[in-house]
């Protein structure tokens, strides 16, 4: 199935829903995806709109992931809610703590009769979005995970092997070094997401807590740990490399000034989403691709482990009708196919929530054809994960992401080391977590 073919009739579908909606069961799913993410979303749901007569699924844009989030929220409390939201991975405690306001998955596709099988989703996966006994509270469907990208120009001009990344941190020092030294290149990294990619993942990949009760996800008395030794050395060496014009810091949240630097050829390496992969093809027709995993300190026991996801799934809002269920239980269904999941992993750079999407994108031959594509599910899948690498589930992550942000702002301004930042993160995320917690009790 390809969807650019189809996405442009997305914007006929939508003109006809209106007359459709008389004859069908109508279902409001709102998301996050703008630009050429929401073309391909919206040309996804005007394939299944065409393909049978019972249902009318209608896709709305509601801004970012937090105004989605919020927006829904609000639009349930005023009882106005669609019947899907799109939510980011952290706000995953949020939504299980909104008793009464969400239809868990495992329940809607019980209680419709629906043919669905969770076995079927990459454990990494849907993991991060099931309760304490296994049972899936939302649908999977944008999967990613933080990877390597790196200049093969850049490290072939540098005297390094263009078709070998970096594996440890070491290796980054001594190439970023290297490359700095041959004038190949200003600075040797930068990276997306300090929280996601360089503490979340970080700890992870290394194996290490990031909170009490299994990361989150034994209870709301959680307590943050990500003030250890190997997360502090992480980011005093953060701090080491910056001053050394090793390392450029991309600024807060995604980290806006990251890629420019990268595409630019400022910087050799650039740690980011998996899912940033059709951009950075595009940004970079002058100098050649290469991927990798994420680095990993080789004296740490149990790196490397296996990485986390971020990304969204779908959940459902309570409220609707016996048919609505059926229908969003249709529709997840279609979206979880692996013609479907296939067509999305390919077109997007997202993971396959499902093995029978990674199987089809074999034989497809797409990463024979793509090399470099396969980095995200290799690293996602290295290991069986555990409890410090199934993923995080804390209440108000979304501000505790704002607290790693200023505090990683401070270490760089030299105010603190990297055990006073992360100490500070641990003692502010706490107190918002236990905010979450009297709140939700």
């Amino acid at each position: 199935m390809k969807f650019s073919q189809i996405a442009a009739a997305s914007a006929v579908s939508v003109l006809a829903l209106s007359a459709q909606a008389s004859a069908q069961t109508q279902i409001d799913w709102w998301h996050a995806m703008g630009g050429e993410l929401g073309t391909i979303l919206e040309g996804i749901t005007a394939d299944f709109n065409a393909m049978q007569s019972d249902y009318v699924v209608v896709p709305s844009y509601r801004g970012s992931y937090t105004e989605t989030m919020t927006g829904a929220i609000a639009a349930f409390r005023a009882g106005e809610q669609p019947d899907i939201v799109q939510v980011f991975e952290v706000g995953t405690g949020t939504m299980m703590a909104a008793e009464g306001a969400i239809v868990p998955v495992y329940q809607l596709m019980e209680q419709t009769g629906a043919d669905f099988d969770p076995s079927a989703f990459l454990p990494a996966v849907v993991g991060y979005y099931t309760d304490p006994e296994g049972n899936m509270l939302s649908m999977p469907f944008n999967s990613s995970t933080p990877i390597l990208y790196y200049n093969k120009d850049v490290f072939e001009a540098a005297g390094l092997d263009p078709e070998v990344a970096p594996t440890t941190w070491s290796d980054v020092e001594e190439f970023s070094r290297q490359i700095m030294e041959s004038g190949a290149a200003e600075c040797g990294f930068t990276t997306g997401w300090i929280s996601w990619a360089q503490l979340e993942n970080f700890s992870a990949w290394h194996n290490q807590p990031i909170g009490t009760l299994s990361n989150g996800f034994g209870g709301l008395e959680t307590e943050l740990t990500v003030n250890g030794p190997v997360q502090v050395r992480h980011w005093d060496n953060l701090a080491r490399w910056q001053e050394e014009g090793i390392f450029q810091y991309g600024g807060p949240g995604g980290g806006a000034d990251a890629p420019p630097a990268f595409y630019a050829g400022q910087c050799a390496m650039y740690m980011n989403s998996s899912a940033s992969r059709a951009g950075v093809l595009a940004n970079t027709p002058d100098f050649e691709v290469g991927f990798g995993m994420l680095p990993y300190y080789e004296d740490v026991d149990g790196a490397p482990q296996n990485s986390i996801i971020g990304g969204a799934t779908l959940w459902v809002l309570a409220g609707g009708t016996d048919e609505e269920q059926e229908a969003v239980a249709a529709f997840f269904n279609y979206l979880s196919s692996p013609e479907v999941q296939a067509a999305w992993h390919q077109q997007t750079g997202y993971l396959p929530i499902t093995q029978a999407a990674y199987d089809l994108s074999t034989e497809q031959g797409y990463y024979e054809a793509n090399p470099g594509s396969e980095v995200s599910i290799q690293q996602m899948t290295l290991n069986e994960p555990t409890d410090n690498s199934r993923g995080l589930r804390f209440g108000n992550y979304v501000q505790i992401r704002n607290v790693i942000d200023e505090e990683f702002q401070r270490l760089l301004a030299g105010d603190v080391d990297g055990q006073g930042a992360l100490d500070a993160v641990v003692e502010r995320g706490n107190a918002l977590i236990r905010d979450f917690e009297a709140a939700n009790q």
